[in-house]
């Protein structure tokens, strides 16, 4: 297994991704951070069930920084409760991790 973690956070719009992602990368929270530009939420919320267009962030980082970067997320992100899950690498390109950890 690597250090290395991907990070899912969805966002109600690109002015909030582009927010969110931008912080990231220039706090070196993240290397990259990838914007999937619409993906389609089914969800329970207060009792019933939602149905939203969101953005989706791939958010490419290291164990290390999970901690900072959830809270950095909360702070900037307009939902109350928004999607922070971060998954673990278990293996990838050496050249691709090598850059990850040197950009962070």
């Amino acid at each position: 297994m690597t250090k290395a973690l991907i990070v899912y956070v969805t966002a109600a719009n690109r002015k909030d991704a582009d927010k969110i992602a931008q912080t990231l990368v220039k706090e070196r929270l993240a290397a990259c951070v990838s914007i999937v530009p619409l993906v389609y939420s089914r969800y329970w919320w207060q009792g019933h069930i939602e149905n939203s267009e969101e953005l989706l962030l791939i958010i490419k980082t290291l164990s290390r920084k999970y901690k900072a970067l959830e809270r950095r997320v909360r702070s900037l992100h307009s939902y109350t409760v928004p999607e922070v899950l971060a998954i673990p690498v278990l293996h990838g390109n050496p050249d691709y991790l090598k850059w990850l950890e040197e950009s962070v």
